[in-house]
């Protein structure tokens, strides 16, 4: 039974196939998930007006083996969150785009402020090299940011997203290497693993990412990152404002505890961009 198939999508894509009693059924789901949950097959009939056979023969038409695999994957739907069910209230776009962004990054201001942040500048200060994994969307996009930033500092960093490659890396490193994991939940399976990895081999590991996560567990040191989802799944997530302030930070921190050699390698660096693309001299480094 394979309970990745979203079952209310394979009722829409198959309803125009149905039977008539069979699309009842359908309705009367879409209708009240929750009592379709709950109820047993002689109370689910009753309600859609069919017979028993025709609540059995519409499980078996949307890939169900029987009535009782056809309640668990509804569960499953409900699980996922009612918000990706029923249609939430409609906010202004472009207003919300800011003010969520606004509410995420005071939500998390406080939290990085009373964060290990010295601790964090120690390990990153003390490493040989510094490597950071991300998975998924914002992550990945994210870690390659945070290489871009303190590669411009002088830091041997590099970054990793592909499946496999966090782990092989995390299997190469040493005491004197620190591991930056990224990931706003904490639970992605791919980080967790590497970071548990490169702690097996007496690397350090420095999270951002939620507290009490099983990527937290595995960290020397954490800058806590919290989401702030709402029901209005079409707006992108907004962890990635938290996610990218908290990599803003450590940028900036590392610049000032090493103020004149930072000086040097950004003037360098901005010397060679002006030459290459020409412009006035307040174009950002590295856009």
């Amino acid at each position: 039974m394979n309970l990745e198939i979203d079952i209310l999508s394979r009722i829409t894509e198959r309803y125009p196939t149905l039977r008539e009693a069979e699309r009842k059924v359908a309705a009367m789901i879409i209708d009240d998930i929750d009592f379709v949950t709950s109820a047993n097959i002689s109370t689910i009939a009753a309600r859609a007006g069919v017979s028993d056979a025709s609540v059995t023969r519409f499980a078996k038409s949307i890939g169900c083996q029987d009535v009782r695999e056809l309640k668990l994957r509804l569960a499953q739907s409900l699980a996922v969150g009612r918000r990706f069910i029923q249609e939430a209230s409609e906010e202004d776009g472009i207003g919300a785009v800011y003010e969520i962004a606004k509410q995420t990054l005071d939500l998390n201001r406080e939290l990085v402020a009373n964060a290990d942040i010295e601790g964090a500048l120690d390990l990153l200060d003390g490493a040989r090299q510094i490597v950071i994994f991300g998975a998924g969307g914002g992550s990945v996009v994210l870690a390659q940011e945070m290489q871009f930033r303190l590669v411009r500092l002088g830091y041997a960093v590099s970054a990793y997203s592909q499946a496999l490659m966090p782990r092989m890396v995390a299997a190469t490193l040493d005491p004197s290497d620190l591991v930056v994991a990224l990931s706003v939940t904490g639970f992605t399976p791919e980080i967790v693993d590497a970071a548990r990895i490169a702690r097996s081999y007496d690397a350090q590991v420095l999270a951002l990412t939620a507290s009490d996560s099983p990527l937290a567990q595995q960290a020397n040191v954490i800058l806590p990152i919290a989401a702030r989802e709402t029901d209005f799944i079409y707006h992108p997530s907004s962890s990635r404002y938290a996610m990218l302030a908290a990599i803003d930070v450590l940028a900036m921190s590392l610049a000032l505890r090493h103020r004149q050699r930072s000086r040097d390698k950004l003037r360098r660096l901005k010397l060679t961009l002006d030459s290459h693309r020409g412009g006035d001299n307040r174009q950002p480094l590295g856009d």
